[in-house]
């Protein structure tokens, strides 16, 4: 039963999982909204509005997932990421953060530089194990836009382009 599916078709399947699951939620809850009535009516609304919404995130999670099979591992636990790699690596909370950049220059792969804010900086490159988990982390920063991020990752630009960087308060 494995084999029913080509090994690339279902590695596409498996990225866009979340957006896959999201749409078959729409299909339930649009059978039931225009197929029942009452309350099974109502509930298949609701499931209308959470599959759009899940199906809508899944397919920003798709663009930003990788093929995983770059080196190193990316953990994220308790808002403090981590990163090991085969020659180096790093940890930082995420509070810490003040400068998300995306180098494409870097071998082999284009990698995430993060920035501290006591000038450490960790170079994750995009395709590592884990790496999916950094679309959160990314996501939570204050002021960031979720599409300048995709938009950067699917373009590959030829130069380090700054993604995102903590506004600095002025003190006076």
């Amino acid at each position: 039963m494995a084999d029913f599916l080509r090994p690339e078709v279902r590695a596409l399947a498996w990225r866009y999982r979340d957006m896959l699951l999201g749409l078959a939620l729409l299909a339930l809850g649009l059978f039931w909204a225009l197929r029942s009535f009452g309350i099974l009516q109502w509930i298949g609304y609701g499931l209308i509005g959470l599959g759009l919404i899940w199906a809508i995130a899944g397919a920003q999670r798709a663009r930003f997932r990788q093929d995983g099979g770059g080196p190193g591992v990316v953990q994220i636990r308790e808002r403090r990421l981590a990163y090991f790699g085969p020659l180096d690596g790093g940890v930082i909370d995420v509070e810490d953060l003040t400068q998300l950049e995306i180098d494409p220059s870097s071998h082999p792969e284009p990698s995430w530089v993060l920035t501290g804010i006591g000038g450490q900086r960790i170079a994750i490159p995009i395709n590592a194990a884990g790496a999916e988990e950094l679309f959160d982390v990314f996501a939570a920063l204050p002021g960031i836009k979720t599409h300048t991020v995709l938009d950067v990752l699917s373009r590959t630009p030829d130069a380090r382009v700054i993604v995102w960087s903590r506004v600095k308060p002025l003190l006076h």
